[in-house]
């Protein structure tokens, strides 16, 4: 990575050039910053601490909050704060450590979806085999499996970007560093880079979703035969429609901005599409699984009955030993 020494750093692209509207995104992003990292944390914490939730469906779930909230981190709080302070630059191996962290984060948790499909599928079509083939080893190899494959993914990627010169122009159109944005910015020969990138995307991306697809026809094609009636089909698609939203939006979008050769005039279309992959599903994932789970809400209640109680044991214990402290200080001066 010794080529790009004729760029120091990049300017990245701001939310908008007014002022006001440059703001009022800001402020929006924020909340959604905000409301992602307590919505997940709320989802680690029920799923941590209530017994009943100790499953395999909860652990991959955890597991995906956990990637939302490193996900969602890497880009909105820089993007806010640059946008806010009006300073764009960004050094050259801070964006690549953002280009890392995106990659690291996206093909997780796009395996973590990956899985989550085949836990669904599993649990509906083959239940009496679910607690065989989905047991605690199958969890931790795979989650491990997950993280060594971003790692590598990611580590591939970055590397292959960062090893070109950029003596261009050092203006990256997209409130963070994105390979599609940076090979543009290249002087030189990229289509080895974008041959990488482009079989790299559909290879793992198109594989993730075929599995994923194939999983959900098979679930469908076994609710199907279910009576109209019995609440296990009814479930089956509640669980599985938000699942197929969120991968559908994920993939989609960033499909649309990682293989089709946009222009560079084409700034706000892509920045657009930027948020539908690094912040919609991040926030959309606790909402969805959270908010439509009966069990998480009922364990949320649990855990929010425990904390009052303890607040109030450690008030009154307090306030005991406030009294305590308070009556030997009265005898002391009587005495």
């Amino acid at each position: 990575m010794t080529n790009f020494s004729t760029v120091s750093k990049f300017l990245l692209q701001g939310f908008a050039e007014v002022w006001e509207i440059r703001l009022l995104l800001s402020i929006v992003f924020l909340l959604i910053y905000l409301a992602t990292l307590l919505g997940n944390f709320i989802i680690i914490t029920v799923t941590t601490i209530d017994q009943n939730l100790h499953t395999p469906m909860y652990f991959f779930l955890r597991n995906l909050s956990m990637v939302d909230m490193c996900y969602i981190s890497v880009t909105v709080p820089n993007a806010c704060i640059n946008s806010l302070t009006n300073n764009r630059t960004i050094s050259v191996p801070g964006c690549a450590m953002q280009v890392f962290f995106v990659f690291f984060c996206a093909s997780v948790e796009l395996m973590f979806l990956t899985i989550m499909a085949q836990d669904r599928y599993v649990a509906i079509c083959q239940p009496l085999h679910y607690p065989v083939i989905i047991n605690h080893q199958f969890c931790v190899q795979t989650t491990m499996a997950s993280l060594f494959s971003g790692i590598i993914f990611a580590t591939v990627q970055t590397g292959n970007t960062f090893r070109l010169s950029f003596c261009q122009s050092n203006v990256v159109n997209q409130f963070f560093c994105d390979i599609p944005s940076l090979l543009r910015l290249s002087c030189s020969d990229t289509f080895s880079s974008q041959l990488l990138l482009l079989f790299s995307v559909m290879g793992f991306g198109g594989g993730c979703f075929t599995f994923i697809v194939l999983s959900y026809v098979r679930i469908f094609l076994t609710v199907l035969k279910f009576p109209v009636k019995e609440e296990r089909g009814g479930k089956a698609f509640s669980t599985c429609v938000p699942h197929i939203l969120v991968v559908s939006v994920f993939l989609s979008t960033g499909s649309a901005v990682y293989l089709r050769p946009s222009p560079s005039t084409e700034i706000i279309q892509n920045m657009i599409l930027s948020v539908f992959y690094t912040i919609i599903p991040p926030f959309l994932n606790p909402i969805i699984y959270s908010l439509r789970n009966k069990q998480i809400k009922q364990a949320m209640g649990k855990v929010i009955l425990k904390l009052t109680f303890l607040f109030l044991f450690l008030k009154g214990f307090r306030e005991q030993k406030l009294t305590n402290d308070q009556t030997k200080n009265n005898v002391a001066q009587n005495s």
